[in-house]
This record gives structure tokens, sequence and C-alpha cells, in this order.
């Protein structure tokens, strides 16, 4: 698994800036790319990241994330309320996302509370289940339904956490340097 891609795709979570970042990756076989993920976990869970098998298909949807910071979100009463809608456990984050990886085995079109899971504002991941296309303020790392100036401030974070931190593993740093401790 090319660690130039996680740094790419998941630099806000290994910053502890986001929950967590979604990202797809090729494999040539399920146990090697399972051998990969072990091998990652053992390196990136001292730091409180984990990465995940979301589904396998043609390529692999993997979930980087932040356990305690997923906890903490679930915990938010606007959050475990759009979760229970969906038939979600919110007191358990390892089943809610047992859960989430059934409904993308399951469905043919994508479960859109995902951004939940990503930290995204409840009120967005609200708005673009209601409203899909229509009345968002503005698009960036999601689209927004909500506080316009608060996520345009995020998306700028993002955006320069990532080009920092793919200057810095570009010069060497390791990803376990680049994952910050929580």
């Amino acid at each position: 698994m090319s660690e130039d891609l996680i740094v790419q795709q998941c630099s806000p979570t290994l910053a502890g800036l986001k929950t967590g970042s979604l990202f797809t990756c090729p494999f040539r076989t399920e146990e090697e790319l399972r051998a990969d993920i072990a091998a990652l976990n053992r390196r990136l869970a001292p730091k409180g990241v984990n990465v995940r098998i979301l589904r396998i298909r043609k390529r692999a949807l993997l979930y980087l994330y932040r356990p305690s910071s997923l906890r903490r979100d679930f915990a938010t009463a606007e959050v475990a309320m759009l979760l229970r809608q969906y038939g979600y456990t919110v007191d358990d984050a390892d089943a809610c996302i047992a859960q989430l990886c059934s409904r993308l085995a399951g469905e043919a079109s994508f479960p859109h509370e995902i951004g939940l899971f990503l930290g995204y504002p409840a009120e967005d991941v609200r708005g673009f289940i209601e409203n899909r296309r229509d009345g968002c303020k503005c698009v960036g790392a999601w689209k927004v339904y909500g506080d316009e100036a608060a996520a345009r401030k995020r998306f700028a974070q993002f955006e320069k956490c990532t080009r920092i931190y793919k200057t810095s593993f570009s010069e060497g740093s390791s990803i376990e340097r680049l994952t910050v401790s929580r």
C-alpha cells in the first residue's frame, strides 16, 4: 500500500484535524491488502489512528480514522439522532463501522451518512441527504448547507495541512512522524 497515497488523501486525519478519511487503494490480493493494513495499524495505532477496510471490489475502499474522535462525534446529539435514523447503534463506534460496511456492501447507492464518520458537520450531512445538489452554499471537502464561513476555514486548514504533509513526506518524514498522537 502506498504511503504516498495515504499522505495525499488522509493528511488532515493524520494531523488530528479531521475524524476520518476515505480513500480507494489498488491491491493485488486480498491477503496482501490485509497484511499491509495490519502492518500499518501496528505503526499508527499507538498514535490513535486505525485503518479499516470498508469494501472490497476492484479497488479497496479504506477508512483511516481516529477512534477517539469518532466516539466523541457520535456522542453529540445531532449526529447520534441522524445515525439512529439510519439504524446505527451509536453507543458502539465499532458496531457502527460494521453497519456502515454492511450498508456499503448491500446498497446500490452510496450511504451518505458516511460524512458523519469523516467528521463532517451533521447539518451539512443532513442537508446533502435531504437536498442532494440543491441549496448548497459551497463545495470543498464536502457540500456545505450550514455555516459556510466555518466550512471555508476548515477547507483552507485541510488544504494547507495536505500541502505541508506532502512536502514533509517527500523530504523523508515517515508516516509515523507525520501522525499526531491523540
